[in-house]
């Protein structure tokens, strides 16, 4: 048998698995990984800040079927990671992150960027393992996959000593472990069809990973058939398609009232891939009292808030193929799916808003338009994501990559790798402009590697979801949220995208269609109204 080193094998292992692609800055704390990757068909994508590499492989896990992963160095780069793995953590996505370490007998005495991972990560990472022995160098990395994508999917973080990498080990890859899909029992589903025949208004709530264009159609088909409507966890809205007249929206931040409403006069819920959390119950306090069925492959039922009358372990794609070959009797009450499906109608037509600048309104009446049945969005944080998630359609499985988890500086990242990911689909990316700066300059990344989209950054001058708190609670003493800003367009033409300024609502139109006819990386710098906070509406 041949030998190789264990950096060499991780790289590998990667192979062997199926990764496309890793997300990377460049340390030298991991140089023989690096080398690995020197002619390697996984295709290394080097970003400009650990941050931004990390969203990227958040991006990729979210949007495929395998985890994202990213790879930076020791104290100070690990430290930039570290938002994508709390983000990963908290939306329960499937992620990897490679971390170079300082060499073994350099421990304990606090040498050039030493930490502990373990005390770092061990937290806010499903599993947190240093790489000591060269030789399980390709079980460490298979591991690592399999745990990522088992059960409750999440981050697993690699500590990769400098001096381990290089040493000399069997080249010996290992088989890929199967992650199980589990199907519901038959007792399950006759339990669930039970509570279906005694429930008047049933309501399911879609959520997590692992959809696929044929489970959420199944699904949305086996709703339509039996007037449930279905509602989507806090940025999921991509589970099932919205064209469905079971589609009635999404719970959480920018959540119409009237599906606060539904959630509270629902007699069954069912969860399908989520749970009942903090942001999808308004702070724990929407949807208590109604009988609940949570089906999920995550035994422990992590961040579930309140009764489970019945918890059915199963893949989500799984459970939805089951469902076309069970006969439900369901007794809705008169009323209560259309008018779910009618109040999502009127709540995602888009209306102008008025005040100065672009207004986001008509905006997104354009985008509506103007974008792919497949188009991938994405965003980060901030009061800018509550239009295109209000406003715009989801019909393709894997077209939304934005945080679950609040977390700003997302949205460009993920725009990139969602490119590089599916390049033949469109990418929009709607920004803020205090997100977009958190992590704008990855449209380097972008040009380097031929990615492109279009990115409207929203300019109002304030971080406005702070500001509006301070309103409510601290009126007239607005303190900390002001911005200083650049020259957004010219910004992108700097790095080689394409770059305008719109200043009035009736030229964005044209605008947008000179964007996306670029074919580059491109940027709509749009002005608004510092006083508008969030979509004008006259029902809720």
């Amino acid at each position: 048998m041949s030998t190789t080193t264990a950096g060499h094998l991780i790289v590998g292992q990667l192979e062997r698995a199926g990764i496309k692609r890793v997300y990377t800055v460049p340390g030298e704390s991991f140089l023989d990984v690096l080398d690995g990757l020197h002619g390697s068909p996984v295709q290394n994508v080097v970003a400009r800040q650990e941050g931004g590499a990390g969203f990227m492989a958040l991006a990729e896990g979210r949007l495929t079927e395998l985890p994202g992963v990213a790879m930076v160095t020791r104290g100070p780069g690990a430290a930039n990671a570290f938002i994508s793995i709390h983000t990963a953590y908290q939306d329960a996505t499937p992620l990897i992150l490679f971390v170079g370490l300082i060499p073994v007998a350099d421990r304990g005495r606090e040498s050039f960027q030493e930490f502990d991972i373990n005390a770092w990560f061990g937290s806010t990472a499903k599993k947190v393992v240093t790489l000591d022995d060269a030789a399980s160098a390709a079980r460490v990395v298979d591991d690592a996959i399999f745990t990522a994508l088992s059960g409750r999917p999440g981050p697993v973080v690699i500590g990769l000593p400098e001096d381990v990498l290089v040493h000399v080990v069997e080249d010996a890859t290992v088989e890929p472990r199967k992650v199980a899909r589990p199907e519901p029992a038959p007792v399950d589903l006759d339990e669930l069809n039970q509570k279906l025949e005694k429930a008047h208004k049933p309501l399911v709530v879609v959520g997590g990973e692992g959809w696929t264009q044929k489970s959420g159609e199944q699904l949305a088909a086996w709703a339509s058939q039996h007037s449930v409507p279905i509602v989507a966890d806090f940025r999921a809205y991509d589970a099932v398609p919205h064209r469905s007249d079971a589609y009635a929206g999404f719970l959480g931040y920018g959540r119409s009232d009237a599906n606060a409403q539904r959630l509270d006069d629902a007699d069954l819920i069912v969860f399908v891939g989520c749970v009942r959390g903090d942001v999808l119950s308004d702070g724990y306090k929407r949807g208590l009292n109604a009988h609940t069925v949570v089906v999920n492959a995550d035994a422990n039922l992590l961040g579930h808030f309140g009764r489970v009358d019945q918890h059915i372990i199963a893949d989500v794609t799984a459970f939805a193929a089951s469902l076309t070959g069970m006969d439900a009797k369901v007794n809705s009450e008169e009323g209560w799916f259309a008018s779910a499906r009618a109040d999502q109608l009127t709540y995602s037509t888009p209306r102008p808003d008025g005040g100065i600048g672009v207004d986001l309104g008509v905006a997104m009446e354009v985008l509506k338009k103007e974008m792919a049945d497949d188009a991938v969005l994405t965003f980060g944080a901030g009061n800018h994501a509550l239009w295109p998630a209000r406003y715009l359609d989801h019909n393709s499985a894997n077209s939304l990559a934005a945080p679950r988890n609040g977390a700003m500086g997302m949205g460009i990242p993920a725009a990139v790798a969602a490119s590089l990911t599916y390049p033949g689909r469109q990418v929009i990316s709607v920004a803020g402009d205090g997100c977009f700066m958190m992590n704008g300059q990855e449209i380097a990344t972008a040009m380097g590697y031929g990615a492109a989209f279009v990115v409207l950054v929203v300019d109002n001058g304030i971080f406005a979801t702070i500001r509006e708190h301070q309103e409510a609670h601290y009126p007239d003493r607005p303190s900390g949220t002001h911005m200083t800003n650049p020259d957004f367009a010219a910004l992108a033409r700097s790095y080689g995208g394409y770059g305008e300024r719109v200043d009035r609502t009736e030229d964005f139109a044209a605008a947008f269609r000179r964007a996306a006819d670029s074919g580059l990386p491109a940027l709509l710098h749009l002005p608004q109204d510092p006083t508008t906070r969030s979509p004008k509406t006259s029902t809720n």
